[in-house]
């Protein structure tokens, strides 16, 4: 049985396997019915390690051991396996979200946010800065920074950028628009985005800016930016640089306002 390693990669990340549980998994799949000595041959799996990796996989709902002499295993169709997965996946995000929560107001919680609080008071404003890998990674920290907003939120992006950060912030827009915060976002606008945008009426203002980029200003105090054109790099290797310098995030701010004025206005209401 030959699978290409790219393959195997992708159900590793999916299903959450090891290597071995993947091999053994695909190879018994190849056969429907099998052993757990013809399935180590199959998948290049050492022997002494196929029955450990078989009774992982019967756990997780993978495999159903056939009652019998010699023992042999049935492979369960993969559509049932991804509901399986998907159900375990839930359940144990469930779990693990009421634990986080359930440290709310915890010494836990009071000890971390002190210390958190010592270092900060060491650290000179200029120090507060950071480099953000991945576009995973960029959008949990503009979450952050953005819902910290006190009076504004500036946003410059591109097409796809604008769709994203519906989608991503939309209620933490509204949020900010109940306590006063102004929003304001331009981007290339196209048919998509117009129909969009309509979705922020009342929460900001959107115009259409006729040159990619891609930064947020939070106050006129904290900037993000990034390096990369969105269009042209994956997700996973998308670059964003954090600082928290008001010299300098007000400079952007007061260029953005004098560009602002120039740009023409998306009409959010029909």
């Amino acid at each position: 049985m030959i699978v290409k390693d790219e393959f195997l990669s992708k159900l590793r990340r999916y299903f959450n396997l090891n290597l071995y549980e993947v091999k053994i998994w695909t190879a018994l799949l190849s056969r429907g019915v099998s052993t757990a000595g013809e399935l180590s041959d199959i998948a290049n799996v050492p022997r002494s390690r196929s029955y450990d990796v078989l009774e992982s996989l019967e756990k997780k709902g993978f495999v159903v051991m056939k009652i019998g002499k010699p023992i042999k295993y049935i492979a369960v169709p993969p559509k049932e396996v991804l509901e399986r997965v998907k159900k375990n996946v839930k359940s144990e995000a469930d779990t693990h979200v009421k634990a986080l929560e359930s440290l709310k107001g915890t010494e836990i919680v009071d000890e971390l946010n002190s210390l958190h609080n010592q270092g900060v008071e060491l650290i000179e404003p200029s120090d507060l800065s950071g480099s953000l890998k991945g576009r995973h990674n960029l959008y949990n920290h503009l979450d952050m920074t953005i819902r910290g907003a006190e009076e504004s939120v500036t946003i410059m992006t591109t097409s796809q950028g604008f769709l994203r950060k519906i989608e991503g912030f939309k209620p933490v827009f509204e949020q900010l628009k109940k306590r006063g915060v102004k929003i304001k976002i331009c981007a290339p606008m196209n048919k998509e985005t117009e129909k969009a945008a309509k979705q922020l009426a009342g929460v900001a203002e959107v115009r259409h800016a006729s040159v990619n980029g891609r930064f947020v200003v939070v106050d006129g105090k904290e900037i993000v930016f990034m390096l990369m054109d969105d269009s042209e790099v994956h997700p996973t290797y998308d670059i964003g640089i954090w600082i928290n310098t008001p010299f300098f995030a007000s400079s952007i701010q007061n260029l953005y306002e004098i560009a602002w004025k120039a740009m023409k206005e998306v009409k959010l209401k029909n």
